[in-house]
């Protein structure tokens, strides 16, 4: 008479591997931006990555092959939490300056959550070539580009060169964001502020600034 397996050897339920698979992949993901944080990306090494969690080294491998993969999937987590938030904010625009003031303002209040990792990229700046060329990155500037012919269509934005006007809003809120996030307190309102007025109105249309902030040559 065959004999019953015993319970140590009962196959674990599909379920479960995933929900393990998920907790493995996401210890070691908040391992390394710890450590990134920490140490600096280039300092950081996968020994240390591992040494952080209760995985195996060959536990890890199954995950990524590298730290340079563990900073593309934090971008990209990022990326794909935000990308639906954006994307609402500038449909629900009504006008031009309704259109730059939310995707502005939107984008700095995800800079602000998430300066842990922009501090990360401009401590180390071997990472700025990785921080845009993730799929999650792209897509959501395909996103823009798409909603920026929207509001053309819908006539809230004029019959513009798209390619530049994208370029131009990505390169002002990367640039003014990185301003933002290293003054403290961080006001998001200013910021998106000063980025709006300057594409909807340019050098005139921005206020005057305090003298004592002002940078001295």
């Amino acid at each position: 008479m065959d004999k019953k397996p015993s319970a140590s050897h009962k196959p674990v339920p599909a379920g479960r591997r995933e929900q393990t698979k998920e907790a493995n992949r996401a210890a070691i993901l908040t391992a390394a931006r710890a450590l990134f944080g920490e140490l600096g990306y280039s300092e950081t090494t996968v020994r240390d990555i591992i040494g952080r969690t209760s995985l195996a080294s060959g536990t890890f491998y199954n995950y990524f092959r590298g730290k340079e993969e563990i900073f593309k999937a934090l971008r990209d987590e990022t990326a794909q939490q935000v990308r639906p938030r954006l994307h609402d904010e500038r449909i629900r625009a009504t006008s031009f300056v309704d259109f730059i003031h939310r995707t502005f303002r939107s984008f700095f209040e995800i800079m602000d959550a998430n300066r842990d990792l922009y501090s990360i990229i401009r401590r180390n700046s071997g990472l700025l070539r990785l921080q845009q060329d993730t799929p999650e990155i792209i897509a959501g500037f395909d996103e823009l580009r798409d909603d920026v012919k929207e509001a053309i269509r819908r006539g809230l934005l004029p019959s513009i060169d798209i390619d530049y006007f994208v370029s131009a809003i990505i390169g002002v809120a990367l640039e003014v964001g990185d301003v933002m996030i290293q003054r403290m307190p961080v006001d998001v309102e200013a910021a998106a502020r000063f980025a709006s007025q300057l594409f909807t109105g340019g050098i005139p249309a921005l206020p005057l600034s305090d003298p004592g902030k002002v940078i001295k040559s």
